[in-house]
């Protein structure tokens, strides 16, 4: 597997292809072993790493991670395969945001998909939080560039940084949820349910 693990990050390196860093994997499989959670639903599986990673913190973690993007998923199937992790991991080749969920709960919610759409995907998959589980988001930094609008020039990336930005105060200001910032990696928050600390 660490072979399999090695290949995918110069794969990700060559192809330009994002992968979560060591930091924020290493806290959330942290947070696996501690929080004893075992069924995970990840929003952008891109090449596969951190499901692999996550689904390799516990014998006991299932992990369901969809993605959008076919030369990704494929990427992640094959990748998947290689570690033999088929029956832990079930790769969803659709868009997240077109997903029909039904009778499932997880204890754990990883957001790493369109950074423009982290509200929709917090809003439609919040429903499916086991009690007690939480919503663990990626990339809240975006590379430094959060909090640093003024100094971006690609209109893009200022759009972009902007939609970061206003998921944050959506975090901050929810009354559902009560979420702690992680300064660890490109940044991660972990979002709990309030009535169930």
């Amino acid at each position: 597997m660490k072979e399999t693990l090695l290949e995918m990050e110069r794969y990700a390196k060559e192809k330009n292809v994002p992968i979560i860093e060591k930091d924020s994997i290493a806290y959330i499989m942290k947070y696996i072993k501690t929080h004893n959670i075992k069924n995970i639903l990840e929003i952008g599986s891109a090449i596969g790493y951190s499901a692999i990673l996550m689904a390799g913190a516990s014998p006991l973690v299932k992990v369901t991670t969809i993605e959008r993007d076919e030369i990704r998923y494929m990427e992640c199937l094959k990748n998947v395969k290689k570690c033999g992790l088929e029956k832990e991991i079930n790769v969803v080749f659709q868009d997240a945001l077109e997903v029909n969920l039904t009778n499932v709960s997880y204890d754990l919610i990883f957001i790493d998909a369109a950074k423009g759409q982290y509200t929709k995907f917090f809003e439609k998959f919040k429903y499916f939080l086991a009690p007690g589980g939480v919503i663990i988001t990626d990339n809240l930094k975006f590379h430094g560039y959060v909090g640093k609008k003024d100094l971006i020039e690609s209109k893009n990336l200022r759009g972009l940084i902007d939609k970061i930005e206003k998921y944050i105060d959506f975090l901050k200001n929810n009354e559902e949820f009560d979420t702690e910032f992680i300064d660890v990696g490109d940044g991660i928050s972990v979002s709990k349910r309030k009535n169930e600390k």
